[in-house]
């Protein structure tokens, strides 16, 4: 979806890091679109513009704001204690999307949800290297609020970022995407401190929930590259979609993994139905009025959140994790967001022992991208 307005923070206007983004983001968005860059004072003008669009999450993927995060860059997963955490941390880089897929929860988390990008990268790179100094194994990513490579076309965070973990041995970054954009990745030293990882789905689903991301074949194509430039890989299925078919179609896709890239190079695979806040059926009625997707069999979670039949969530991640366990046995398959029962139905077995998941998930860092053990 291209960018039609690009404005900037007075704040930050003048700063050498907001120059070199708006510069770069201008040069593009102009080279399309003639559009000129607009100095605000008040980010409220920015948010105002999207919030009385007819459509204001469409507007809100069309409107590129570059500020600064005045709040911590890196935060906790915003897991809940009713379900299994991996102990994920956030790098909040930025919010938003260019993209469209039906069941983002980001269109209803943001009010009203912008495209902004936060260039005070001085106050990221501090933080960050205060989290290297802690004698703790920290796995952290971009691609929470976000998604971590569609900022390529007008920054350098990505490179920023990878030349960053690449000088350290406490951390690793992973890069999440729906995108193939890789190629401004090519030639970094990362040093394997930095995880590219793809979200999955069926070619169903791409087609009919994921408009604006590249395809299946793309995304994989992509992560053959990496690891070709010797990146570790990660693969996330989530959100996983139920449908007649879906099982055969969901370890279709599985096998499609391993026949583009080496088992022994994927540091986890993680599996995720499909679970919503209540507020976000009304907004996919309303945006994808074609989509079928909230009309399943769902019931109130421990969360809030709308989720599929338990018995349906469980059958679903057995029948994959046992097809990926067949092919490539030592790669972590994990649930995000699971209670202990759906775990132990599913993998045979729940995290419950001290550290948990979390020391599993970090055992295998160290193990794929020569991450120090605590002292």
């Amino acid at each position: 979806m291209p960018i039609t307005e690009l404005f900037i923070d007075q704040q930050v206007a003048r700063t050498p890091e907001a120059e070199m983004v708006a510069g770069k983001a201008a040069a593009v968005i102009r080279a399309q679109l003639g559009i000129p860059a607009l100095t605000v004072r008040d980010a409220g003008r920015v948010f105002d513009a999207v919030a009385s669009a007819d459509d204001p999450v469409r507007k809100g993927k069309e409107v590129l704001f570059l500020t600064r995060n005045r709040g911590p860059f890196i935060r906790k997963c915003p897991g809940t204690r009713a379900y299994t955490c991996c102990g994920y941390q956030i790098l909040h880089i930025g919010t938003f999307c260019i993209m469209e897929c039906s069941y983002c929860i980001l269109q209803a988390y943001f009010h009203p949800p912008v495209l902004q990008h936060f260039v005070n990268y001085e106050d990221m790179l501090t933080e960050l290297r205060g989290l290297f100094a802690q004698k703790t194994v920290s796995r952290i990513g971009t691609g929470e609020f976000t998604d971590s490579l569609i900022w390529e076309r007008w920054t350098g965070v990505s490179k920023l970022l990878v030349g960053e973990f690449a000088a350290q041995s406490r951390a690793v970054l992973e890069l999440k995407t729906k995108t193939a954009a890789v190629g401004a990745l090519k030639g970094l030293s990362h040093n394997r401190k930095t995880v590219m990882a793809w979200s999955l789905n069926t070619g169903r689903v791409i087609l009919s929930e994921e408009r604006g991301t590249a395809s299946l074949p793309a995304r994989l194509r992509a992560a053959a590259k990496c690891e070709s430039w010797g990146y570790p890989l990660a693969f996330h299925f989530d959100p996983m979609i139920i449908y007649q078919g879906c099982e055969a179609d969901y370890i279709r896709v599985a096998e499609s993994i391993f026949s583009h890239v080496s088992p022994e190079n994927i540091v986890w695979i993680s599996l995720g139905t499909f679970r919503f806040m209540p507020a976000l059926k009304t907004l996919i009625q309303g945006r994808f009025p074609d989509s079928k997707i909230i009309y399943g069999e769902f019931v109130p979670g421990l969360d809030g959140k709308m989720r599929y039949f338990k018995p349906l969530r469980i059958d679903l991640y057995r029948a994959l994790a046992s097809r990926i366990r067949e092919i490539a046995p030592r790669v972590p398959v994990y649930l995000c967001m699971e209670d202990e029962e759906v775990w132990e139905k599913s993998l045979g077995f729940a995290p419950t022992e001290p550290g948990g998941l979390s020391e599993m998930l970090d055992e295998s860092a160290m193990r794929h991208c020569g991450i120090a053990n605590s002292d």
